[in-house]
């Protein structure tokens, strides 16, 4: 399938390894030219590098902090600077810790409004002038936990779900402009993240990593974790103009492993 990203410019925050890299790669990949943010200079820039020697498409880094506004503006406009447009924005950030009701204070509630809800009204905010040019699409990485809310999770299932109504929203909102805007939901991708919960499990019990692994992997229907490019694909799809009937949808890529119906 031609994705139709030859010539497009997207913005991917978050995007120095796992998930945001993942679909960064994809992009690159299929044609597309990418800005890829993230808060580790050396990290972004590494990735930057990376993406760019593998298939020779342009990349270049960004410094931004997703819980700062300013400094969501300043990448975003230095990334449009730079490349005279931008045709698309994913908007990833990382995720506020766990635990339950009687965790947290209200700086933590702040902390994760600030992270997770803000980063992406505030990224949304800092691409619209430009997408409303000739159109364009949106992608927002949330969690399983807006549809199936984890008790340990209280933070991402509020902050998330608020996500996923904004993406709703503003699907339907900006649909006249030509912009698309969907959800994308990632189950156990095996990336550092997913990696270090194994090695955390494994301390928890007592066991070995990969007996943390198998039986993780066992509650999965595919019997096993995603692989990065895997999703990546999905991403890089719902970003591209193969997708031009898509919006307003939420995505799962999970290997099954979600119960809910829609």
């Amino acid at each position: 399938m031609d994705l139709q990203l030859t010539d497009k410019v997207f913005f991917v925050a978050a995007a120095s390894k796992g998930l945001g890299y993942a679909i960064a790669q994809q992009l690159v990949l299929n044609g597309a030219s990418v800005a890829i943010a993230s808060r580790d200079q050396a990290a972004i820039s590494a990735a930057a590098q990376v993406l760019a020697d593998e298939s020779g498409q342009t990349v270049k880094a960004y410094v931004m902090d997703a819980s700062d506004g300013a400094s969501i503006q300043t990448a975003i406009s230095s990334a449009i600077g730079d490349f005279g447009r931008l045709d698309g924005l994913l908007v990833n950030a990382g995720g506020p810790p766990p635990g339950s009701f009687e965790d947290f204070d209200d700086s933590d509630w702040q902390a994760a409004f600030e992270l997770t809800l803000m980063s992406a009204v505030r990224m949304v905010n800092a691409v619209l002038p430009e997408l409303k040019k000739r159109g364009g699409a949106i992608l927002a990485i949330t969690s399983s936990t807006v549809k199936e809310p984890a008790p340990i999770m209280l933070l991402s299932n509020v902050m998330r779900s608020a996500v996923s109504s904004l993406v709703k929203t503003l699907s339907r909102q900006y649909a006249g402009d030509g912009i698309r805007v969907n959800n994308l939901i990632p189950g156990l991708i095996y990336t550092d993240r997913v990696k270090s919960l194994d090695v955390a499990q494994a301390q928890r019990t007592g066991g070995s990593v990969e007996q943390a692994k198998t039986e993780n992997e066992a509650n999965i229907p595919l019997g096993r974790y995603g692989d990065p490019m895997e999703f990546g694909k999905v991403g890089a799809f719902l970003l591209s103009d193969a997708a031009s009937y898509v919006t307003g949808a939420t995505l799962t890529v999970d290997g099954g492993t979600m119960k809910s119906l829609f």
